[in-house]
């Protein structure tokens, strides 16, 4: 599925100093795919536990890549970030774990006109993100090679 975030955020063509949040970004294996494909961005990932984040602070060092990855200790509900922060938001596996629609309304927040969140996740999973006046939508998400979808991913795009 990394690989498949990684590719979906390639193709969005984001302009050099974009920068993306990974929410739920457990020991950060999305930020730092992303950082590699994508040198000129600006990567953070969020998590609620700082095992998880000191996990993926250490492998952002191992890989000489910590000036462009930041990982926080966060709620996805409460983030640390001023509005309109990112260009692009995704999570990957997490929604599930998310109180109500809370983290969607503060994801919203800080993400900027113009900007996109993809959230990957089983697609019986998905409904829990749809938010009443926050428009979505669900698309399947081919993960590998099995005849049939289990992720899907709830897209949203600020005006």
């Amino acid at each position: 599925m990394y690989r498949r975030i990684v590719a979906d955020v390639e193709g969005a063509r984001l302009p050099p100093g974009a920068r993306i949040l990974d929410a739920g970004t457990g020991p950060g294996r999305v930020p730092l795919a992303l950082a590699e494909a994508l040198p000129q961005a600006r990567i953070d990932g969020v998590d609620l536990s700082a095992a998880m984040i000191e996990e993926a602070r250490r492998g952002a060092a191992a890989r000489g890549l910590a000036e462009r990855v930041t990982f926080t200790v966060a709620d996805v509900g409460a983030l640390p970030f001023a509005d309109a922060t990112f260009d692009l938001i995704v999570s990957s596996m997490s929604l599930h774990h998310w109180a109500e629609p809370a983290g969607v309304r503060e994801l919203r927040r800080v993400l900027r006109p113009g900007g996109r969140m993809w959230i990957y996740d089983a697609r019986v999973a998905l409904r829990r993100g749809e938010v009443p006046g926050i428009p979505s939508r669900r698309e399947p998400v081919r993960t590998g090679r099995l005849p049939f979808r289990l992720v899907g991913r709830l897209v949203f795009q600020v005006p």
